[in-house]
């Protein structure tokens, strides 16, 4: 969400595939913490405690309301469901922590919400961290290989990495999307939730195998 932002006009940009890649993002920052399990294209609760972080509680809270009675859910349902709540859950998070201004309205013929950027380092710190994996080589971790795995499912590689001119851009991105370098679990949640973005998010124009 925060590489999307225009830093000078507050603008988002690409809101549907930044929406795709918000919500997988925080349904596997929740794989991460222990709290959902995504296989075989359904997710299920593994563990409702908190996690202290408000925008993850949030999702969570909503994933067991969404989820009912059923012992799981498909992902590209909730996907589907989340995505524009989930890209307005992370600006209003973003505006909290004071790295976001708080959106003014733009009127027009269709009236837009804007958010100025009020401290860059946070964006830096992100838009580095894809940069030296797959411009520099540097190994992933486990926080930013599914950041890039999903900046290469969505196609977003122009607004993480201006350098989309140079192959190694896509070349680097799809070897991390598709590598061995993050445990089962965790690999497991990123291909099915990085597959149900692409599938969905761009159907008209590609068909999922």
């Amino acid at each position: 969400m925060l590489l999307a932002t225009d830093d000078a006009s507050g603008a988002v940009r690409h809101r549907t595939q930044v929406g795709w890649a918000t919500a997988g993002g925080l349904l596997i920052d929740l794989v991460l913490a222990g709290r959902i399990r995504v296989s075989e294209r359904y997710l299920s609760l593994l563990d409702t405690t908190p996690t202290g972080d408000a925008l993850l509680d949030g999702r969570m809270g909503l994933i067991g309301e969404w989820r009912g009675e059923r012992t799981v859910g498909r992902v590209t349902e909730w996907l589907g469901r989340d995505r524009s709540k989930a890209l307005e859950a992370a600006v209003g998070s973003l505006c909290d922590r004071g790295i976001l201004a708080a959106g003014r309205r733009i009127l027009g013929v269709v009236p837009v919400r804007r958010y100025p950027e009020a401290d860059g380092a946070p964006e830096r710190e992100l838009r580095g961290r894809p940069r030296t994996v797959v411009l520099d080589g540097a190994r992933p971790d486990e926080r930013t290989a599914p950041l890039i795995a999903l900046i290469h499912a969505t196609k977003l590689h122009a607004l993480a990495l201006p350098d989309t001119h140079n192959p190694q851009v896509f070349i680097g991105t799809a070897s991390v999307a598709s590598g061995q370098w993050a445990s089962d679990r965790v690999r497991t949640a990123i291909h099915e939730v990085t597959a149900a973005a692409l599938g969905v998010s761009f159907a008209p124009t590609i068909t999922s195998s």
